[in-house]
C-alpha cells in the first residue's frame, strides 16, 4: 500500500532539515573544539609590567588578582570596568582581601559597560584619555578569547596581556563531563561566535564604504 502524497512529502521535508541540521552540526562542533583550545590554561606571560591593568567585573576573584597585581607593581594604576551604578573605589575594593587605603588611590572605575563590547569600549576611551599604550587584561579563563576579540577590535594599536583568572567551580579541563560548565562554555563559545560574526560584517560595511566613491 502507498503512502499518500502528502506523507511522502513531509517525510522528504524531515529528511532534508536532517541533512541540513548535520551539516551544521559538524562545523560548530569543530569551531567548539577550536574555541576549547583558546581557552587559556595557565598565564602564559605573568611578568611583563604594562602601563595600566583592566579588570572586568563578573567576580571576586578578578578584582582580588588585579589587586594582586597592582599590589606586586605590574603597573601603577587599574581601571575597573562595567561596575555597578553608586558603586565607589573604596567600596569596590572592600569587596576584595585588599586595604583601601593603601591602593584607592591608584585604582579608577567606569559604570557604563554592560557586556563585553560595552567593557572593551568603555575600556579604549580610557585608555585614549589616559595615554596609554600597553594593558593586562584580567578577566576569567573561559571569558578570555572573547574579551580579547573585542579589545583588539577596539584597541588595535594597543599591546594587550591576557591575564585569565581561574575558578575551582568551572572545570575547563574536560569541561564536557560537568553539565554545569558545559553549558557555560557552550553559551560562550555561541557569544564568541556572534562577536566574531558582528566584527565582520562591520569590517565588511566600513570596507565597503571606503570603497564607494
Amino acid at each position: 500500500m502507498h503512502k499518500p502524497i502528502h506523507y511522502r512529502k513531509a517525510r522528504h521535508r524531515l529528511r532534508n532539515l536532517g541533512l541540513v541540521a548535520l551539516l551544521l552540526l559538524i562545523p560548530w562542533t569543530w569551531g567548539l573544539i577550536r574555541f576549547d583550545d583558546l581557552v587559556p590554561k595557565t598565564v602564559a606571560d605573568p611578568i611583563t609590567p604594562t602601563d595600566a591593568i583592566v579588570v572586568l567585573t563578573g567576580g571576586k576573584g578578578r578584582l582580588d588578582a588585579g589587586l594582586d597585581l597592582l599590589n606586586d607593581g605590574h603597573a601603577t594604576r587599574m581601571f575597573v570596568s562595567g561596575v555597578y551604578q553608586g558603586v565607589d573605589v573604596r567600596q569596590l575594593i572592600n569587596l576584595s582581601t585588599h586595604d583601601p587605603d593603601a591602593l584607592s588611590c591608584c585604582v579608577e572605575i567606569g559604570h557604563g559597560a554592560r557586556d563585553t563590547l560595552g567593557n572593551a569600549a568603555e575600556t579604549a576611551a580610557w585608555a585614549h584619555r589616559q595615554g596609554l599604550a600597553s594593558l593586562r587584561v584580567v578577566t576569567a579563563d573561559y571569558h578570555m578569547p572573547r574579551t580579547m576579540l573585542e579589545f583588539r577590535h577596539a584597541m588595535p594599536d594597543a599591546t594587550l596581556i591576557p591575564h585569565p583568572v581561574f575558578s575551582s567551580r568551572v572545570k575547563t579541563d574536560d569541561w564536557w563531563r560537568w553539565p554545569g560548565s558545559s553549558r557555560l562554555i557552550i553559551g560562550e563559545y555561541t557569544k564568541y561566535l556572534l562577536a566574531r560574526l558582528r566584527l565582520l560584517l562591520a569590517d565588511f560595511l566600513d570596507t565597503t564604504a571606503d570603497a564607494t566613491p
